[in-house]
């Protein structure tokens, strides 16, 4: 029995520190989305274009191409502070032209789950990498009203 209680002493302080030294979410982990992602609707084509700024940030724009008219809705930055990760998007004509930050609260087997619970709608943002040239994005939060409201947006990679 003894030789038992320090086996799994042993795999439990392995384990423990296996734990310890995982490392939180780095901005190299969002690199992927580096690039030009499209969605096709009827009304036109939504876009994001991402691309990395520098070891500690990443921009983006995403808006809306319909024919040969592009309209830029917002401009994002996913910026890394210390051992944190911020989505920080910018919306035309919303909360005075201010940016908006979005803590990440949650990266597992390729999404990432940005929360500002302050925000009123979204106050979650998610990005899921399903392949390299595919993604889906959801904002999710509750309206005015109390019901909850959460719209995707899958993409497809073009560059």
């Amino acid at each position: 029995m003894n030789k038992f209680i320090h086996s799994f002493k042993i795999l439990a302080l392995v384990t423990l520190s296996y734990i310890a030294a995982a490392q939180p979410p780095t901005i190299k982990d969002m690199q992927w989305l580096a690039g030009k992602w499209h969605h096709k609707t009827v009304i036109g084509t939504m876009y994001e274009h991402w691309r990395i700024v520098n070891d500690s940030t990443m921009a983006g724009t995403s808006g809306l191409m319909k024919k040969k008219d592009t309209s830029v809705w917002e401009t994002i930055t996913i910026e890394q502070h210390g051992n944190e990760l911020f989505y920080i998007p910018t919306v035309k004509d919303q909360n005075d032209g201010k940016p908006v930050p979005f803590k990440l609260v949650e990266a597992t087997g390729g999404t990432f789950i940005f929360s500002n619970p302050q925000h009123d709608f979204p106050d979650k943002i998610t990005y899921t990498q399903k392949s390299p040239t595919s993604l889906l994005a959801k904002i999710s939060g509750k309206k005015k009203n109390g019901k909850l409201r959460e719209e995707e947006f899958p993409f497809e990679k073009v560059e």
